[in-house]
């Protein structure tokens, strides 16, 4: 009788090669998935810091806008300046005004420097709702209307695209507080 040794058991290289090979693809697609997330996330935390601070400017602007007090109103589609009351001044009334210079949409109060209140800005338009004639883009619309103030402000910012931050329009109407 002719004994023969077992086999030992183990895996054949051809099957070393493949679960390898497996391992390989799904490491390969776990990475992917890895960077997608990642990807995502970066974009999302992005357009969160750009809503806030346009929700901080829209903000300041509104408030400023429902608070204006006696004295001119004064804009034309770029630019506006009115008067309203300051805690900062004892709640005296200090002149405010709004500009945009070089993407950035500027507020300068009681004639200080401008405060920057909203960077990547591509424009800005500036409307006026008078009782006569509706929208304006320009107040007073003429000499005889000077004294007067319009009903309600539109602002329109047109957001410029920037990494992980969208474009877009925001449109924004305050009605203003009716005269003491």
């Amino acid at each position: 009788m002719i004994i023969r040794p077992e086999r030992e058991a183990g895996f054949t290289l051809i099957e070393m090669l493949i679960s390898l090979a497996l391992f390989a693809l799904i490491a390969a697609a776990g990475i992917a998935l890895v960077e997608s997330i990642l990807s995502v996330q970066a974009r999302t935390s992005g357009r969160l810091e750009r809503l806030g601070d346009v929700q901080r400017a829209m903000f300041v602007l509104s408030n400023d806008l429902g608070q204006v007090a006696g004295g001119p109103v004064k804009g034309d589609g770029a630019t506006i300046s009115f008067v309203r009351p300051l805690a900062a001044s004892l709640g005296q009334p200090q002149p405010v005004a709004y500009t945009l210079s070089g993407g950035m949409l500027g507020r300068m109060v009681g004639g200080a420097g401008a405060q920057a209140l909203l960077g990547g800005v591509a424009g800005v338009r500036w409307r006026y709702y008078g009782r006569e004639g509706g929208w304006q883009d320009r107040w007073p619309p003429n000499e005889e209307r000077k004294d007067e103030r319009p009903e309600a402000i539109e602002v329109q910012l047109t957001l410029a695209p920037g990494p992980n931050r969208p474009a877009g329009t925001i449109r924004r109407v305050v009605a203003l507080p009716a005269r003491p």
